[in-house]
């Protein structure tokens, strides 16, 4: 079978490329061999949790990898049969667990019955979705494919030291379905989850407070839980803290998060999610800056024509886009937006799953 060739630079470049190729690759049953694996990156090639991801989707799918080793710029996948049960994987840093999960989650969705995967790494950290976006905002987004996802947070794990553990179950019941996810509709209320982790309580609460101070004026009710442990046992390495929110609408839900650093004042925090989140509702589009790029996977697996409306034509979105026409050139998909500006994309899918 001819191997497909991905050049690993393209769009943005990064660790996205690599897990979107492998993950078609896998669910396609077609070879893949991509090169350039984050070669402008300031550390090149295969970091630890891209490793993990080469290695998670190779193992679940009993497929084979050539090249996966740390530094890597190249790694060719043949891909085997996708098979269900219970997996556990290691990143062994701070790397993240949502990127992994990323990776291997159409796989899980792929698989004959329920998939139940346990994941070390980070839960919250930089450049990357927070545990809790996956909770409370992808969860209800994959159900409307027909997919059940369950998340179970054992531990959170912060950068720089890691040390986060998650439980996953997904579930497909019956075919995947198309969906048209394109306006979000009126908004019905906006909630969150503000944390924080071997920290002092009012760093929880200061976050929680500025985020629903910025999100008043929305006109909804706006109910931000706190989550803390001053004054019982931490179970968590830490130090660290962060929050999401997220807006309940008529079709869809939206998300805007942000994490604490050192220094950076927990009012900031809150601020910078509540504004992310109402940028994207500003559009009127049914998905966030985040969930259109993760989502179009699904539509192309799915049958039937689906249409995603993104806040924002991100570099993201459209490498996912560009992908899919190399790895799946049955597939129709057309985009509709400029870049950084709201879009819509239509996705004729192949009807696999």
């Amino acid at each position: 079978m001819k191997v497909l060739q991905v050049d690993g630079s393209m769009g943005e470049g990064g660790g996205q490329v690599l897990r979107t190729s492998l993950a078609l690759a896998a669910v396609l049953g077609v070879p893949v061999r991509v090169y350039n694996i984050r070669v402008k990156r300031s550390r090149p090639g295969l970091q630890h949790q891209h490793l993990e991801s080469v290695k998670a989707i190779e193992e679940m799918s009993h497929g084979r990898v050539e090249g996966a080793r740390l530094g890597s710029t190249e790694v060719t996948f043949y891909p085997g049969k996708i098979s269900g049960g219970e997996y556990s994987f290691d990143i062994g840093t701070a790397g993240s667990i949502t990127l992994l999960l990323q990776a291997i989650m159409p796989l899980m969705v792929a698989a004959e019955g329920e998939v139940r995967v346990r994941v070390r790494g980070g839960t919250d950290v930089p450049k990357s979705p927070p545990i809790d976006y996956y909770r409370f905002v992808l969860r209800p987004l994959l159900s409307k494919f027909n997919v059940e996802l369950d998340v179970e947070l054992i531990r959170r794990g912060h950068y720089p030291r890691g040390g986060g553990e998650v439980a996953v179950r997904v579930k497909r019941n019956g075919a995947l379905r198309p969906v048209d996810l394109v306006r979000a509709g009126r908004l019905i209320r906006v909630e969150g989850l503000s944390h924080c982790v071997r920290l002092p309580a009012h760093v929880a609460i200061r976050q929680a407070r500025a985020a629903s101070e910025a999100l008043s004026g929305l006109g909804v009710p706006v109910n931000i839980e706190v989550e803390h442990y001053e004054g019982r046992p931490d179970p968590h390495l830490g130090p660290g803290s962060g929050i999401v929110v997220w807006a309940i609408t008529e079709n869809s839900v939206l998300g805007g998060d942000s994490l604490g650093e050192k220094g950076k004042p927990a009012e900031q925090v809150g601020r910078e999610a509540a504004t992310s989140l109402m940028q994207d509702l500003s559009t009127g589009m049914a998905l966030d800056r985040h969930s259109s790029d993760m989502l179009l996977i699904y539509a192309v697996l799915s049958s039937g024509v689906s249409r995603l409306g993104g806040a924002s034509l991100t570099s993201h979105a459209s490498t996912v886009v560009e992908l899919i026409k190399i790895m799946a050139p049955e597939a129709s998909i057309s985009v509709e937006g400029r870049p950084g500006s709201p879009f819509t994309a239509t996705v004729r899918g192949l009807g696999l799953l």
